[in-house]
């Protein structure tokens, strides 16, 4: 007969060492998993069930050490940490590549035309929206008028970027046009992010000794934390909007390509997709999440 297991197991930290790149890579592999989205309301309460009695010192007959961080991981990519309340479906980290990969390879198609330009660029501000949304912080939740700054000056930074260098590009190689989206969303990130945490750079952000006491807030903490977010988004959406473009300005030269034109939006989102199921656990890890 299997031994009960042990209640000492501290699952408020992450599985996996997070002082190295390979931990935290592992840890957010699982975190933006994409076929988390796919567990029913069944599967997710359970979890949260597995992690709420353990929390209590209560452990499911039979669990296993794996199980138990399954359940810990599945809890939370569907329960946001300080309200404990179930996140909006597309806000959840696992809907990242899935949304992600849609939006830019839509806006990646579709970026020769001003309608299209606005409606691309809106619906990809609105979506950042709904992701900062849903994952605001308990300690410093986002105001409507903090959101609503954010959005509006993002959408407005990333449509004037991108109609700005479209106009540009019409002088130049058609291949470098098709570079038009990853500048215009860099754009959108460097106004967005900054404003949606203005509060935290106004005051600072927690800072604690090696035992979790809190000691104060840092405002150079707040900017250096900020400065690692933009960063690893540009870089999180580098990949899956600089390697499709070569790729496609080729593949549209192709038979196939000219005989079936409207196969490019599914092969640059399932581009776009490839490249970002890396790309987004991978950029995460790049900063330690504490210091």
């Amino acid at each position: 007969m299997a031994a009960e297991l042990s209640t000492s197991i501290n699952i408020k930290e992450p599985r996996w060492d997070q002082g190295t790149f390979v931990g935290r890579a592992k840890h957010f592999f699982t975190v933006t998993d994409p076929r988390n989205i796919l567990l029913s309301n069944e599967q997710l309460e359970k979890a949260r069930q597995i992690i709420l009695d353990y929390k209590k010192g209560v452990v499911t007959p039979g669990l296993t050490e794996d199980e138990l961080w399954r359940a810990k991981y599945v809890f939370d990519s569907a329960f946001h940490p300080d309200t404990g309340e179930k996140m909006l479906l597309i806000g959840r980290m696992s809907a990242q590549v899935p949304m992600n990969m849609t939006i830019t390879g839509c806006m990646m198609t579709f970026y020769r035309t001003t309608p299209a330009v606005l409606f691309w660029q809106w619906i990809n501000q609105s979506f950042n929206a709904i992701v900062n949304y849903t994952n605001r912080s308990g300690d410093a939740p986002i105001t409507v008028n903090q959101l609503g700054t954010a959005y509006v000056s993002a959408t407005t930074g990333a449509v004037a970027t991108a109609l700005g260098l479209n106009a540009l590009a019409k002088h130049v190689s058609p291949l470098i046009g098709r570079f038009v989206p990853f500048a215009a969303v860099a754009a959108a990130n460097c106004i967005n992010i900054p404003l949606m945490r203005q509060r935290e750079l106004k005051h600072g952000i927690p800072v604690t000794d090696e035992n979790d006491n809190r000691l104060g807030e840092s405002s150079k903490a707040a900017q250096q934390a900020i400065t690692q977010v933009v960063v690893s988004r540009i870089l999180m959406a580098s990949p899956g909007m600089a390697i499709p473009p070569f790729l496609m300005n080729s593949l549209e030269k192709k038979a196939f390509l000219k005989r079936f034109p409207w196969m490019s939006a599914p092969i640059q989102v399932g581009l776009v997709g490839f490249c970002l199921v890396f790309a987004t656990p991978l950029c995460c890890a790049l900063f330690p999440q504490k210091r």
